[in-house]
């Protein structure tokens, strides 16, 4: 450590931005807390937090900050180019955040939506692919995975890597899909077993399997609505 500096770690702990982040989330620390968190050290003559803060104020506040310049930066006293650049680092990540818009989750509502969903991509493959469909509460689509690609007329999979993968979405329910690279949707003993396998394991769980689709050529089944599940 060089002897010019600060660290936050020779700030009392409880006046810590750090610490206090990983106790009570971002949103308690003041916007000089924050910026010393991206600043990391301060100078001999004050911490992170003061130079965050008189930073602030010579920069006329956090909007005047988010418009200085590199070369602006650098003529403050105890910001040289590192930490001018990790400053405008964090204001162009919450820039494109922003700029961000969440894509619009898809809802299932019925075994057609989930060949509408899955239809095109699964029924020319020539293995079967068997993919999870995790949902949220309002049964929107959070995630997607495919978690087994069998061989030309079987497919495997394991009740702990299906809810593995569920758990990690957090997912209130699923469903699960295959394609019959036959062209022929109608239900194997196999599907039926894994089927009731994993409508056991959710029930264990409190994760629900709402359906296994099992997807042909220009068709598909439901298990559900054929009295599998």
């Amino acid at each position: 450590m060089k002897a010019n500096t600060i660290t936050l770690r020779e700030i009392p702990h409880e006046d810590r931005p750090r610490e206090r982040m990983l106790q009570h989330g971002g949103s308690v620390l003041s916007n000089a807390e924050l910026l010393a968190i991206l600043l990391r050290t301060g100078t001999v003559a004050e911490s992170a937090v003061d130079l965050a803060g008189r930073l602030l104020v010579q920069a006329g506040g956090l909007r005047q900050l988010v418009d200085l310049s590199t070369e602006q930066l650098t003529e403050i006293k105890g910001i040289g180019e590192a930490k001018a650049l990790q400053i405008q680092a964090g204001i162009e990540l919450g820039r494109r955040l922003a700029r961000t818009v969440q894509p619009e989750m898809r809802t299932i509502r019925s075994p057609k939506d989930v060949y509408g969903l899955l239809g095109e991509e699964l029924r020319y493959l020539q293995k079967e692919h068997f993919v999870c469909l995790f949902l949220n509460t309002k049964n929107q689509v959070v995630g997607q995975e495919t978690l087994s690609i069998g061989s030309l007329n079987a497919s495997i999979v394991h009740p702990r890597e299906v809810f593995l993968a569920a758990v990690k979405r957090s997912s209130a329910s699923l469903i699960c899909a295959h394609n019959h690279p036959s062209g022929d949707p109608t239900p194997s003993p196999e599907d039926i077993q894994i089927s009731k396998r994993l409508a056991e394991a959710g029930q264990l769980l409190g994760i629900e399997l709402l359906d296994h689709i099992i997807i042909g050529d220009r068709s598909h089944v439901s298990l559900k609505e054929q009295g599998y599940l």
